[in-house]
């Protein structure tokens, strides 16, 4: 499976901005995570791709929505109300496995997208 996430880019605090994940090949789950500088990559969302069905992490929760589009075998990643925090390169992943919030359980990952929320 290959993943090519799209995007990024530079929006202010309070605005708006979708990334897209397109997946070559069958997959299961496709999360997304995102790490800031310095820090760890963390979970931000996953969608069982068969049910439509997400998860997400507590930060983002009520802004993000993940939906996918099966027709062009792409995920996106909506965010609205972003923050500054929200400041992170943004990595799209697929499992063929069941959906999780763990990285070590998504076997590809995509090649990361830039956002940059500025204040």
């Amino acid at each position: 499976v290959q993943l090519q996430a799209s995007g990024g880019g530079l929006v202010q605090a309070g605005g708006s901005l979708t990334l897209s994940c397109a997946a070559s090949g069958r997959t299961f789950t496709v999360g997304w995570f995102r790490q800031a500088p310095g820090k760890e990559r963390e979970f931000v969302g996953t969608i069982r791709w068969r049910s439509g069905s997400t998860e997400y992490a507590d930060s983002v929760r009520g802004r993000f929505s993940i939906s996918r589009d099966n027709a062009k075998s792409t995920a996106y990643l909506q965010m609205n109300s972003l923050k500054p925090e929200d400041t992170a390169v943004y990595y799209c992943a697929a499992s063929r496995g069941l959906a999780s919030h763990s990285e070590r359980e998504y076997e590809f990952w995509g090649q990361g997208t830039q956002v940059t929320v500025s204040s």
